[in-house]
């Protein structure tokens, strides 16, 4: 907001869902479920790398770097959702939610890294291509189709509640299709002997690891800039405040991203005519949250447009 508002008229509205309700924020009776689910792709990823390594494939290591990197991301919901729980301090007034954008960022500048070592190394396979265990490949892969499905199904029932739950469950189901695609590979390796499947495998899973991890990325930059969510359209927002009954203009308009999934805004509204009176804020409050998942919400009503009367002395144009 402009440093040079000074508000005679004006009433501020402060509205936050509690930090523990289902809005946005893991619900409690799927931690289980996220250590479960961790634990269980550890395991396996060290399965992975071990067979991986002695059956010569890189597919297998491709695979369980796929993998490593949806351990990742699950450890970053379960954490995120955990930490954002944490009551505000003195020094951080907004709680720790915005620790879950932190280690996203981390999470994709790591994956990116990881991307470059496996394609580096399938693209030296090409060249001398090394004999493969098939037969390993698909025994271990086809172990991963289990475990990744069982993830999966451990998150199916809160899919529509949360959107870290969402993204794990989704996230598991195509680890599961990535671990059929290692199958599908070693059968062929098995079956035509061409050694070379295998590193063309592990480029086609470094693709798809670099595709998501791109969209992850760039919305972890996107939000510790504190851009406007991308399921948020700003003008939906701005014509609902226009609508209520007596707004005459709305200005400084912001929303930004307090974690990977709470949203705050703030707004202020000239209502030329006063205050609508009692149950006008506590509406407008829970019709933003219906509407738009918008969690933390302040509003200043004004009795003028004091931006307008500040503009015809300074109009610097910032907000």
């Amino acid at each position: 907001m402009s440093a040079g508002h000074h508000h005679n008229h004006g009433h501020v509205f402060h509205s936050h869902h509690d930090r523990h309700g289902a809005h946005g924020h893991m619900p409690t009776n799927f931690s289980r479920a996220f250590a479960l689910g961790i634990s269980l792709n550890i395991i396996y990823i060290v399965v992975e790398v071990i067979f991986g390594l002695l059956a010569g494939s890189m597919a297998l290591l491709a695979d369980a770097g796929h993998n490593l990197s949806d351990v990742l991301g699950l450890a970053v919901a379960w954490a995120g959702a955990e930490l954002s729980k944490r009551p505000p301090s003195k020094r951080f007034t907004y709680g720790l939610g915005g620790s879950s954008i932190l280690a996203a960022l981390l999470n994709g500048l790591f994956l990116l890294v990881a991307c470059g070592a496996i394609a580096w190394e399938a693209i030296e396979r090409f060249s001398a291509p090394s004999p493969v265990a098939s037969t390993t490949v698909i025994v271990v892969a086809s172990f991963g189709i289990v475990i990744n499905f069982g993830t999966a199904m451990l998150f199916v029932r809160g899919q529509k509640e949360d959107i870290n739950i969402r993204g794990a469950f989704l996230h598991m189901m195509a680890d599961a299709g990535v671990s059929a695609g290692v199958v599908i590979g070693g059968i062929a390796i098995y079956f035509s002997g061409l050694n070379w499947i295998d590193p063309l495998i592990s480029l086609l899973i470094v693709a798809i690891i670099f595709w998501s991890t791109w969209g992850l990325l760039s919305e972890a930059v996107h939000m510790s800039l504190a851009g406007v969510p991308r399921d948020i359209d700003v003008e939906e927002v701005m014509a609902y405040l226009a609508s209520l009954p007596g707004v005459q203009a709305v200005h400084d308009l912001h929303i930004w991203p307090m974690s990977t999934s709470e949203t705050a805004m703030t707004a202020h509204l000239v209502l030329p005519e006063g205050h609508p009176g009692k149950g006008f804020l506590a509406s407008v409050q829970k019709e933003l949250n219906m509407l738009f998942s918008i969690h933390h919400i302040t509003i200043q009503i004004e009795l003028e447009d004091e931006e307008a009367d500040l503009c015809q002395t300074d109009c610097s144009g910032q907000n």
